[in-house]
C-alpha cells in the first residue's frame, strides 16, 4: 500500500507566491490529478439541460399552484372588529371572528350561521365546490341567534361553541353554543363550509370555528396518493442494473489500465511521464476508473426519464384532444388529469364499475308502483297481455292539473283515475312523496315550478306526486306547501329525520291541519319491511312479489311506509331527542337509537319502481372489452335482483353461460360451502383436458388459481353485500379471490364504499394485474383512489369522483377508446422508445469500451468532444421522441375492430427484461462492428494522394458518421407510422449532424476559437475519400441486415397478431383497387347496386345482436400459422401459473 505509506506532513503555516508556481509547488500542496480526457461541458451540458427542462416544468407547476393559491388567499372577506365592519384577506380570518357574507359571495371559512336576511334564519347555498352539486340546499340559524341581524347586537355577542376536533366529514357537525347559561345544540344545518357560495339570500352572519387548514374543504385535500406504473418500476431496476454494468466495465478497464502500465507503460516514462500525484501502476488504475466512468457515463440514460415526461405529456394531450371522446350533450370532453399513467391504460385487466351513473345514466324515471297491494305502470291489450312500448297508447293526459310537468310520462291511467276517485291509499300514497323529501322548490314564474333535489331517485317521486296532483309547492324550516288535487295544504314540519348510508331511510314528522301527527317514510326494502307492523303480513307478501318484479326489470325500488304518533308520545320522544342531540360524546349513535324507536311497528303503504336506463354504448363496450380479455367487475349498492338484471341488458350476463353462481349466505359457513361448491361445478367441467386424459389427483392450492383461470365454460358470480363481508376476511379472502377470477363476470350488490376499495385491495394484493375504477359518484371515491387507475364519469352525481380521478369522461362507452386505443397505442410507443433509447446508448458507448484495448486504457475517447455533447441532445433526440409521441401499429379503426390486439399489453410482452437485453444485445452488437470494421478498414487505407488514411480524427469522424447513420436507419425501421414530423425529424438531425460537422472542421470557427476547433478542414477532406464511404456502408449494412433478415423471417414464420391485421389491411387495400379499375372498364353492365351480393344472409341480425365483435377477432385465425395463433394464450398460461396464484407458487404448473 505505497499510496497510505507516503504520508504528507501537516501543515504549520502556508506561503504562496503570486505567480510563481516553481516556488508553491516545493510545499507540495495538494492537487487533485485531471481523470478526465473530457472537456467540462461534454457532461455539463446535457446534464444542465436535462435538469433545466424538469426545473422549467416543475416550476411551472409550482407558479400556477401558487397563483391559484394567492387567489383563493387574497379574496375579501367583512369581519367584525371592534364593533366595525373591515376588509381582510381570506388568510387573516381567524377562529372566533364574525363574517359577514353577502349574495353570491364564497364562504371564507367554516362557520356556524347565526342570523341571515331570510325569515327564520334561513339562507340558500351552492355546494358545487364540495361535493359537485349545483342544485340549492338550505341552512338555518337556530332560533335564538336568528334575531342577531344588528352589527350592535352581533357586536355584544359572547357566545361560546363546544364541538368535534377539525375532521373531513362534510356531512356531519356535532357541537354545542353556550350563551346566556343555556346550551343548544348545533348539527350540520346550521353550519356554511369552506368552499361554499351564498346563493339567493342578501346577506348572512357567521361565526367562525374552522379556518385555513383545519376547514373540512382542506381537511379532504389530504395527501395524493402518487401511482407509479410497472415501467416506471422497471425503468428504476434497469437503470440500477447500467449503473452496476458501467462500474463493472470502469473495474476492467481499470485493471486493464493499471497491467498495461506495469508491463508497457514502464518503457515511455522517458517521454511519457506519469502526472506528478501519480506514483504506481496501482493509483494510475485508481484515476483510469474514474476517467472511464466519467467517459462512459452516457451508458446511464440521464435524459430517459425527461424523454419519457415529454411522450406521456403527449399522450395526455392526445386524449384531451380526441374529438370521438367529446359529449356534445354536455359540452365535455375527455381529461387526461394525470401523466403519470397513460401506458399502463394498456395493459389493463381488471375493471371495477359502479353500475348507477356509470353503466346507467342516473337519470330517473317514475316507472311503476305498487299501492296497497296492487301494481300500476303496465299496460294491458284487449287479450290482457301487456303491452310492449312501441304498442302502447298514448300516455296519461294531466291537463286537468295545471301545475304538472310536461315532460313527466306515465303509461297507466287506473293510477290516475284512481286518484281522481279519491281512493284513500293513492292519496295517502302520493301525499308521502310529495312530504317526505328535502327537496327544494324554485317558482320562477306563476306556476312554474323548478324542483331542486340532492339525488335524482327524490326528483322523480316528487315530480310524480306533482302530476297525480300532489304538488309540493314552498317549504320553510318548520311548514310543508302541498297543493292537494287543487287545494293549498300547509303541514307543521316537526322533524326530520335524515337519510344516511347505514340507515337507508329517511322520514318526516308532520302534523296537518286538523292536528293529527303522522310519520312518513321511505326506505330501502331490506330496512324497512323489518319495521312493519304485524298486521300488514298479507300485504306485505304481495308488495314483496310486486318488488321482486320490479327489480328483475332493472328497477329501482323503494319501500313506503307511515305510522300515527299520539300527542303524548310524540312530545315526550321529541324531549328524548333534543337530549340526543345535545349529548357531547356518541351524538349520532344515540340520535339513531331514537330515531330507530320511532320508526317501528309502520304500516305499509306500497312501493315505488323507479328507471334508470343503459348508457348509451354499454352492451358494445362491455362485449370489446371482455373480447380484449379485460375482466369487468360491477360493484353496485343496488339490490341483487336489479343489479343481475342489468347485468343481462349490458350484456355482462348472457343466457349462452355455462353456470351464474349466487352468493347470498349470511354466515362464514354458508359463505364458504358456497364457494366452495362454485369451485367444485367449474372444475368439474375442466377435469377432462386435451386428448380425454382426466385428472383424478387432489389439485394442490397454489395450482388451484391457474387450473380455475382455465375452465371450460364461461361462468359468472354475483355476491351479496353481507356475503362479501364475510367473504372478504382474511381466512376466506383466497377462496373468494380464486373463484371470482375464474368468472367471466362478478357482481358484488348492496357493497358499502369500504367494501367496494377492499375488493379492488384485494385483486391488486394477490394478482400481479393492473386494475381499474371508474365511477361517478362521491360513494366511488375510494374505489377509484385504491385502483392502480382511477376513472371519473362527470354525470349527475357531482364530481367528487372526478376530482378524485385520474382520467375523466361523461360516458362509460368512451372508456373502449380510452383503453383500446388511446391506452394501446401510449403502451406501444413507450415500449418501441425504451427500447431504442437504451439500444442508442449502448451501441454509442461502448465504442470507448473496445476502443480502450487499443489505446492502453488511456482514457482517451473515439469521438470529438463535441459530438459526444451533441449526441444525445441533438443528433438522436428528436427521432425517437417523435417515435414515441406519434407511432402506431394499426389505425385506431383495427384497433377497435380486434381488441385481441390489447393482449400484448396485459402480458408486458413489448418491454421487459428480456426485451432489455436484447436491446442491450444489439447495441453491443453494433458497438463491436462500428469500431472494428473502420478500424480493420483504416489499417492498409490511403487517401488519393497515397498518404496514409488512417489518423485519429479521420477514424473519429468516420466512426461518429457510421454511429448516426446506422441509428438513424434502425428507427426509421422502427417506425411503424410515417408522418412528416418523423421524417423531418429523422433527415432533418441526419443533415443537421453533417453542417455541426462540417462547420466545426471550417475556418471561420477555427478563426474565432483557435485553441478549441483546430483540426480545419478534417471532415471535408476525410468524407471525400471513397474508402470512407465504402467503409461507412459496409458498417451500416452489416448492423442493419441481422435485424432486417429477422424481422422478414418472423413476419414469415411467426407473425403476431398486428402483423397479421397491417396485413390484412393491405389486402384489402389492394382489393379495392382492383374493384375501382373492374367497375372503371365494366360500365356497359347494369348500374344496380352490388350491396346484396358483397353481403351474406345473417349479418344484420349479426350486428344487431352485437356478437359480431367475437367474430372479427375469431376471423384472424384463418390468417394466421397455427403456432402464432396459440402464443399468447401460452404465455398468458405461463404468466398466470407463476404469478397470479395467491396461495403459493412453489409447485409446478398442471400440463395438459
Amino acid at each position: 500500500m505505497a499510496l497510505c505509506a507516503k504520508k504528507r506532513p501537516p501543515e504549520e503555516e502556508r506561503r504562496a507566491r503570486a505567480n510563481d508556481r516553481e516556488y508553491n509547488e516545493r510545499f507540495q500542496y495538494a492537487l487533485i490529478p485531471q481523470i478526465s480526457s473530457l472537456s467540462w461541458f461534454t457532461t455539463i451540458v446535457p446534464l444542465v439541460l436535462v435538469l433545466t427542462i424538469t426545473a422549467v416544468k416543475d416550476a411551472t407547476d409550482d407558479y400556477f399552484r401558487h397563483k391559484s393559491d394567492n387567489q383563493v388567499n387574497n379574496r375579501q372577506s367583512q369581519v367584525l372588529i371592534n364593533g366595525i365592519l373591515q376588509q381582510e384577506q381570506w388568510m387573516n380570518v381567524c377562529v372566533g371572528d364574525i363574517i359577514k357574507l353577502e349574495n353570491n359571495q364564497f364562504v371564507a371559512a367554516d362557520l356556524l350561521l347565526l342570523s341571515s336576511s331570510e325569515p327564520h334564519g334561513l339562507c340558500y347555498i351552492e355546494t358545487a365546490e364540495l361535493d359537485g352539486e349545483t342544485n340549492m340546499k338550505v341552512r338555518q340559524a337556530i332560533p335564538v341567534t336568528s334575531e342577531l341581524g344588528d352589527i350592535s347586537k352581533l357586536a355584544k355577542f359572547d357566545g361560546e361553541v363546544i364541538c368535534e376536533p377539525p375532521n373531513n366529514k362534510l356531512d356531519k357537525f356535532s357541537g354545542t353554543l353556550y350563551w346566556k347559561e343555556n346550551k343548544f345544540p348545533l348539527s350540520n344545518q346550521n353550519m356554511l363550509l369552506r368552499g361554499c357560495v351564498l346563493r339567493n339570500t342578501e346577506w348572512c352572519f357567521g361565526l367562525v370555528i374552522f379556518a385555513g387548514p383545519d376547514t373540512k374543504l382542506m381537511q379532504n385535500s389530504g395527501r395524493t396518493k402518487f401511482k407509479r406504473t410497472s415501467i416506471d418500476r422497471l425503468m428504476n431496476t434497469l437503470v440500477l442494473w447500467i449503473f452496476g454494468f458501467l462500474v463493472c466495465m470502469g473495474v476492467i478497464l481499470a485493471i486493464g489500465n493499471a497491467i498495461w502500465e506495469h508491463e508497457v507503460g514502464t518503457r515511455f516514462q522517458v517521454y511519457l511521464p506519469w502526472d506528478e500525484a501519480v506514483d504506481s501502476a496501482f493509483f494510475s488504475g485508481f484515476l483510469s476508473f474514474w476517467s472511464y466512468i466519467i467517459i462512459l457515463n452516457t451508458v446511464v440514460p440521464i435524459s430517459l426519464y425527461v424523454s419519457v415526461e415529454v411522450i406521456r405529456l403527449g399522450h395526455s394531450y392526445f386524449i384531451n384532444w380526441d374529438k370521438k371522446m367529446f359529449c356534445m350533450k354536455k359540452r365535455t370532453p375527455a381529461e387526461a388529469r394525470t401523466t403519470t399513467l397513460n401506458e399502463e391504460l394498456g395493459q389493463v385487466e381488471y375493471i371495477f364499475s359502479d353500475k348507477t351513473g356509470t353503466l346507467t345514466q342516473n337519470i330517473m324515471v317514475f316507472n311503476k308502483c305498487s299501492i296497497n297491494g296492487r301494481s300500476y305502470g303496465d299496460v294491458f291489450d284487449v287479450l290482457g297481455h301487456k303491452a310492449e312500448l312501441g304498442e302502447r297508447p298514448e300516455p296519461v293526459n294531466f291537463s286537468f292539473n295545471p301545475l304538472a310537468d310536461k315532460k313527466f310520462l306515465f303509461w297507466d291511467p287506473t293510477l290516475l283515475e284512481a286518484v281522481k276517485m279519491g281512493d284513500p291509499h293513492t292519496h295517502e300514497f302520493f301525499r308521502l312523496l310529495s312530504l317526505c323529501h328535502t327537496v327544494m322548490s324554485e317558482e320562477k314564474n306563476e306556476g312554474e315550478l323548478y324542483y331542486k333535489a340532492q339525488s335524482p331517485d327524490e326528483g322523480a317521486l316528487v315530480t310524480a306526486a306533482r302530476n297525480f296532483g300532489f304538488v309540493f309547492r314552498s317549504r320553510t324550516p318548520k311548514t310543508i306547501t302541498v297543493h292537494e288535487m287543487g287545494t293549498a295544504i300547509t303541514y307543521q314540519l316537526l322533524a326530520i329525520l335524515d337519510f344516511n348510508n347505514i340507515r337507508k331511510r329517511m322520514s318526516v314528522i308532520v302534523r296537518n291541519p286538523e292536528g293529527k301527527i303522522r310519520l312518513y317514510c321511505k326506505g330501502a326494502d331490506t330496512i324497512l319491511l323489518d319495521r312493519l307492523h304485524h298486521s300488514t303480513q298479507e300485504l306485505l307478501n304481495t308488495t314483496t312479489d310486486h318488488l321482486n318484479e320490479y327489480a328483475g326489470e332493472g328497477l329501482r325500488t323503494l319501500v313506503l311506509a307511515y305510522k300515527d304518533l299520539d300527542e303524548e308520545y310524540y312530545e315526550e320522544w321529541a324531549e328524548r331527542r333534543l337530549q340526543a342531540s345535545l349529548a357531547q360524546d356518541s351524538r349520532e349513535d344515540r340520535l339513531a337509537s331514537v330515531y330507530e324507536e320511532v320508526e317501528s311497528d309502520m304500516m305499509l303503504l306500497g312501493a315505488t319502481a323507479i328507471e334508470d336506463k343503459l348508457q348509451q354504448g354499454v352492451p358494445e363496450t362491455i362485449a370489446l372489452l371482455t373480447l380484449a380479455n379485460i375482466k369487468i367487475w360491477v360493484l353496485t349498492g343496488d339490490k341483487q335482483e336489479t343489479a343481475v338484471n342489468i347485468g343481462y341488458s349490458c350484456k355482462m350476463l348472457t343466457d349462452d353461460m355455462t353456470e351464474v353462481f349466487i352468493v347470498t349466505g349470511h354466515t362464514v359457513l354458508e359463505v364458504r360451502e358456497e364457494l366452495r361448491k362454485a369451485r367444485e361445478k367449474m372444475m368439474d367441467s375442466s377435469r377432462t383436458v386435451g386428448n380425454g386424459f382426466t385428472y383424478q389427483e387432489k389439485l394442490s392450492s397454489s395450482k388451484l388459481t391457474s387450473v380455475l383461470e382455465a375452465v371450460a365454460g364461461e361462468y359468472a358470480l354475483v355476491i351479496n353485500g353481507h356475503s362479501l363481508a364475510h367473504a372478504l376476511e382474511a381466512d376466506m379472502e383466497l377462496e373468494f379471490l380464486e373463484t371470482a377470477c375464474a368468472c367471466k363476470a362478478v357482481i358484488c350488490c348492496r357493497v358499502t364504499p369500504l367494501q367496494k376499495a377492499q375488493v379492488v385491495e384485494l385483486v391488486k394484493k394477490y394478482k400481479k394485474a393492473v386494475t381499474l375504477a371508474i365511477g361517478d359518484g362521491a360513494n366511488d371515491v375510494s374505489m377509484i383512489k385504491t385502483a392502480h387507475i382511477g376513472v371519473g364519469i362527470s354525470g349527475q352525481e357531482g364530481i367528487q369522483a372526478v376530482l378524485a380521478s385520474d382520467y375523466s369522461f361523461s360516458q362509460f362507452k368512451f372508456l373502449q377508446r380510452l383503453l383500446l386505443v388511446h391506452g394501446r397505442w401510449s403502451y406501444l410507443r413507450m415500449c418501441k422508445f425504451l427500447c431504442y433509447f437504451f439500444y442508442k446508448n449502448f451501441a454509442f458507448t461502448m465504442v470507448h469500451f473496445w476502443f480502450g484495448f487499443f489505446c492502453g486504457f488511456s482514457a482517451q475517447t473515439v469521438y470529438d468532444q463535441y459530438f459526444i455533447t451533441l449526441y444525445n441532445i441533438v443528433y438522436t433526440s428528436l427521432p425517437v421522441l417523435a417515435m414515441g409521441v406519434f407511432d402506431q401499429d394499426v389505425p385506431e379503426q383495427r384497433s377497435m375492430e380486434y381488441p385481441k390486439l390489447y393482449e400484448p399489453g396485459q402480458l408486458n410482452l413489448l418491454f421487459n427484461k428480456r426485451e432489455f437485453f436484447i436491446c442491450i444485445a444489439q447495441g453491443i452488437y453494433t458497438s463491436v462492428l462500428m469500431f472494428f470494421i473502420p478500424y480493420g478498414a483504416f489499417a492498409e487505407a490511403t487517401r488519393d494522394d497515397g498518404t496514409q488514411l488512417a489518423d485519429y480524427q479521420s477514424f473519429a469522424v468516420t466512426v461518429a458518421t457510421s454511429l448516426v447513420i446506422v441509428v438513424s436507419v434502425q428507427i426509421g425501421l422502427d417506425t411503424g407510422y410515417w408522418t412528416a414530423i418523423n421524417h423531418f425529424f429523422i433527415w432533418g438531425s441526419l443533415a443537421v449532424y453533417f453542417a455541426i460537422l462540417f462547420a466545426m472542421h471550417s475556418n471561420g470557427l477555427f478563426d474565432m476559437f483557435p485553441n478549441q476547433f483546430r483540426f480545419v478542414g478534417n471532415a471535408q477532406n476525410t468524407l471525400a475519400q471513397p474508402t470512407v464511404w465504402l467503409t461507412i456502408v459496409l458498417t451500416t449494412v452489416v448492423c442493419i441486415m441481422p435485424v432486417v433478415a429477422f424481422r422478414f423471417l418472423r413476419l414469415n414464420l411467426k407473425p403476431d397478431l398486428s402483423d397479421t391485421v397491417r396485413y390484412t389491411q393491405l389486402v384489402r387495400k389492394k382489393q379495392k383497387a382492383q374493384h375501382r379499375c373492374m367497375r372503371r372498364v365494366g360500365r356497359t353492365g347494369s348500374r344496380r347496386s352490388g350491396y346484396a351480393f358483397s353481403h351474406q344472409e345473417g349479418f344484420g341480425e349479426l350486428i344487431m345482436s352485437g356478437k359480431n365483435m367475437r367474430l372479427s377477432s375469431l376471423a384472424l385465425s384463418g390468417f394466421t400459422t397455427r403456432s402464432s395463433s396459440s402464443w399468447i394464450e401460452s404465455l398468458r398460461r405461463k404468466k398466470s401459473d407463476s404469478a397470479s396464484s395467491p396461495s403459493g407458487g412453489a409447485d409446478k404448473p398442471l400440463k395438459g
